[in-house]
């Protein structure tokens, strides 16, 4: 097959989730033998150096790219409010990714289209009068949820109710989109069943995000004893939200009743108020070298993620790396874990401490999960099998 993969932001080098979802996904076609061709938008905040990509990454997408500008305005933000458009998407669209895509079409015949996300679904219109091409959304989250989610967290009543008002918008937006599309494929089954939910009636499948698997990247890396982490992109506002929840509730109640424990903070974006705390054994390290190697030199991983849909890839990658992972619920979700066994849930702020204390307090245990954890990747979510699934799934597309 030859296909098209159009993403809202650089697959490479994959910096965070969605982009190692969608890198993931580029290297799982390659390697099955199909062409694959990357079309990203990329932005201030997700930019491309086309210097700094890896020749053979170049040459085996084809990869190009073109700059938006997606910043929030606070006068189109405003203008907006008296529109029935969901802002969220406006951003993204542009005449000169539209002149880009019509300019590929119109060089190269491909089978299917991936479209990365809702926010690069707009560009649909543009693809429908030149190709014959399956279209396929590939949904890493259900996009209203994650602001819905949010809106019911918020305390703010103007806030609550703007937030509430995108999220309405992206809901509208979303079933509208339904029509276009040959298929969907989610990330989890519970959004899966979301889109079904919401009137999607087509070809629909839940397909996660896999790991490619090293089996020497775990050897001979020393782990910090009592270390606690937390790594995300932190210009994603589940993820600001839950790091805060945990500070405010969780953290002091853990440090009474486990001094030598440290909690490390990583990620990309990293908000200046993160790095103003003055909190005991909260250290704020902010955009690491090499995501990897902060997993490996630590020991429990926490996901308090309160909003959100989709997916938490960085569980996967966690989980890969033998680390235990203590997530809320919402954290985890989608994901084939079972409490107790190979990852721990916490949804109340007493729950939380009370599973990061029994860690730090039993190694044996805090192991086991550890590896419990490393053997469900292995036989669930390896980038091989998973990348079968949805070629499977592209050929049922393709036979109707």
């Amino acid at each position: 097959m030859k296909i098209l993969q159009i993403c809202n932001k650089p697959p490479y080098p994959a910096v965070d989730g969605g982009a190692i979802a969608m890198n993931n996904t580029t290297q799982g076609l390659l390697s099955k033998g199909h062409e694959v061709k990357v079309l990203a938008i990329s932005t201030a905040k997700h930019p491309v150096n086309i210097e700094e990509l890896p020749d053979h990454y170049l040459i085996n997408t084809n990869f190009e790219s073109v700059f938006i500008d997606t910043s929030v305005k606070l006068k189109d933000a405003f203008i907006n409010l008296f529109s029935s458009k969901s802002y969220n998407i406006e951003r993204f669209i542009s005449d000169d990714f539209t002149k880009k895509l019509i300019e590929t079409l119109e060089k190269e015949d491909f089978d299917i289209i991936i479209i990365e996300s809702l926010f690069v679904a707009p560009y649909i219109s543009a693809i429908k009068k030149i190709s014959n091409a399956k279209i396929v959304l590939r949904a890493h989250n259900v996009e209203y949820k994650i602001w819905e989610r949010i809106s019911s967290n918020t305390k703010n009543p103007l806030k609550k109710t703007y937030l509430g008002l995108l999220a309405k918008r992206l809901k509208d937006y979303e079933i509208k989109t339904f029509e276009v599309l040959d298929g969907i494929v989610a990330m989890t089954e519970v959004d899966s069943k979301q889109f079904v939910k919401l009137g999607f009636n087509k070809f629909i499948t839940s397909v996660p995000t896999g790991y490619i698997i090293n089996e020497l990247e775990t050897k001979n890396v020393e782990v910090e004893k009592n270390s606690i982490f937390h790594i995300a992109s932190m210009n994603w506002l589940p993820n600001v939200e839950g790091i805060k929840w945990f500070l405010n509730k969780v953290w002091k109640t853990v440090y009474l009743n486990s001094p030598n424990s440290k909690l490390y903070l990583a990620g990309r974006d990293m908000p200046q108020e993160f790095y103003d705390l003055k909190l005991d054994n909260v250290i704020t390290v902010g955009e690491v070298e090499s995501a990897k190697e902060f997993y490996l030199s630590k020991k429990i991983m926490i996901v308090p993620v309160l909003s959100g849909s989709g997916m938490r890839i960085k569980i996967i990658e966690g989980m890969a790396l033998g680390k235990v992972i203590i997530s809320t619920t919402i954290g985890a979700e989608g994901i084939q874990v079972t409490n107790n066994i190979n990852i721990l849930i916490a949804d109340s702020p007493e729950e939380f401490a009370k599973a990061i204390i029994k860690c730090t307090n039993n190694e044996d245990f805090c192991n086991e999960i550890g590896l419990n954890a490393q053997k469900l990747i292995q036989e669930k979510y390896s980038n091989s099998n998973l990348s079968n699934r949805l070629i499977s799934f592209f050929n049922s597309i393709q036979e109707n």
